[in-house]
């Protein structure tokens, strides 16, 4: 029988899962055509206005699993501006956050015009955030008279920025989560280590085969800065135009840089956090749908099963050529979606 006796991979879970960077949590929810929760400069930046709702639960077994819903718009106004908003819930046990989000972008065309693509993008986004810890459903009984029945909560505001830089098929961001350090306190009245400042590095290429079928890889790093937790993200997404829309599918794998060490046995081990996610969706006329399964790799782990997400929305034209439109108009020359 193995004994595995964890360090670290605790701290390295929580903070992928529960509340190290308060606001949205970094998952990959922008590999399913979702990339304003990522970055603030890509507000009415597509081809189109977008609604979207995604709700993403892990364990479906056990009470209280961690859970995150949101809902956001975006909009352009015009040729060179672009709004959004975004509502979030993220419950994980008996911890919850609960906020919003406005954001404002500028577009600035560098290039003759849009068929031409060279485009900077500047985007803000103020957030509003709450934080709950709620044990009134501890039994007095089998907990500490001390933690059970308490109910704690603070508030506070912050804001993320970024740029965007778009040129012909490539694409590439750079976007700062939670730009003002603010100390929560929930549990108690010294320092805690919150609202970490996040930085966030993408690019993408969209790849014409002059058929049906288009690719786009891409790549995503992550940074905190308190923490010094670094991960990356590489991308495969592959497009099937159809009659009635297009087909896409793809897969994603996250590695952190980060190492745990534990015990297997009379040996001591390494392991990094490593996720494989893989997702498919389609575009019916403006409707989108699209599921995505987070299933975290290694020998350690709370237990088995991923993390499901289903993300439903909504496309308004806005004038702008959109990802094939762009693609008829131009001999196959490719608008990047990341």
């Amino acid at each position: 029988m193995k004994i595995k006796k964890i360090y670290f991979i605790l701290v390295l879970l929580a903070t992928q899962f529960a509340f190290a960077q308060d606001g949205i949590p970094v998952y990959q929810d922008y590999f399913s055509d979702n990339l304003y929760l990522l970055h603030p400069s890509m507000a009415g930046a597509a081809g189109s206005n977008h609604v979207r709702f995604t709700n993403r639960k892990q364990w479906f077994d056990q009470d209280e699993a961690p859970n995150l819903g949101t809902l956001s718009y975006n909009t352009s106004l015009g040729d060179q501006s672009g709004i959004g908003a975004i509502l979030f819930t993220d419950r994980n046990g008996y911890h919850s956050q609960t906020g919003g989000y406005l954001g404002y972008a500028h577009h600035l065309l560098l290039g003759r015009s849009e068929a031409d693509l060279n485009q900077v993008s500047f985007g803000l986004r103020f957030g509003f955030i709450q934080s709950k810890l709620d044990e009134t459903q501890f039994d007095l009984n089998d907990f500490d008279p001390i933690i059970a029945g308490i109910v704690q909560s603070t508030s506070y505001f912050n804001v993320d920025a970024g740029v965007t830089y778009s040129f012909l098929n490539f694409a590439g961001h750079f976007t700062v989560k939670n730009l003002i350090f603010q100390n929560r306190s929930i549990f108690s009245e010294k320092f805690e280590s919150n609202n970490q400042r996040n930085y966030l590095l993408g690019a993408s290429y969209g790849i014409n085969t002059n058929t049906p079928w288009a690719y786009e890889p891409s790549v995503l790093l992550q940074f905190i800065e308190r923490t010094g937790e670094q991960s990356v993200d590489v991308n495969l997404k592959m497009y099937r135009a159809m009659d009635f829309g297009r087909l896409w599918g793809g897969i994603s794998y996250r590695r952190s840089f980060d190492g745990a060490e534990f015990i297997d046995g009379a040996e001591v081990k390494n392991q990094k956090l490593q996720y494989i996610t893989p997702v498919v969706g389609g575009n019916y006329k403006n409707f989108v749908v699209a599921y995505t399964y987070s299933y975290q790799t290694g020998s350690v782990k709370f237990r088995s099963g991923g993390f499901h997400q289903i993300t439903l929305g909504y496309n308004i034209p806005n004038g702008k050529p959109s990802f094939w439109e762009q693609d008829m108009r131009n001999n196959g020359r490719l608008r990047p979606r990341f």
